[in-house]
């Protein structure tokens, strides 16, 4: 089977981001093809120049705080459907890319295109879109 999820929400900002992670991981380990096509905020997801931060309310350094980064979990979701040879592509917006000055994307995310959502939502069993409400 082969799913396409669409997502917009940006990362941190809300719980849409991680259930959608998290659906995406239970249809990797069930060994569906995977097709993300991240638009508006969610082209953040993979924006390579995350870093972790100290929290200084806690006093804690960034090693402490050990803050989880977006772009890890999708890694991590690209290495999982590797191990279990099934195909996750993940594809940002270009123009939402441009409008967000987040065009440096982790190793497997690419540029693309509304007309790449369409072709992947053709070519799969069932498409999930996420929206911000």
């Amino acid at each position: 089977m082969t799913l396409t999820f669409v997502m917009m929400e940006a990362p941190f900002e809300n719980a849409r981001t991680v259930s959608v992670l998290r659906l995406i991981d239970a249809a990797i380990r069930r060994r569906h093809d995977v097709t993300v096509f991240a638009y508006e905020g969610a082209v953040a997801m993979t924006f390579a120049r995350q870093a972790p931060h100290a929290n200084a309310v806690h006093g804690r350094t960034a090693e402490e705080e050990d803050h989880p980064l977006p772009k890890d979990w999708v890694a991590g979701l690209m290495t999982a459907a590797q191990q279990r040879g099934v195909k996750l592509e993940w594809i940002n917006c270009g123009l939402c890319v441009d409008e967000r000055g987040v065009a440096e994307a982790i190793p497997g995310a690419k540029r693309g295109s509304p007309a790449d959502l369409w072709k992947a939502s053709e070519a799969s069993d069932n498409t999930l879109v996420i929206g911000t409400r």
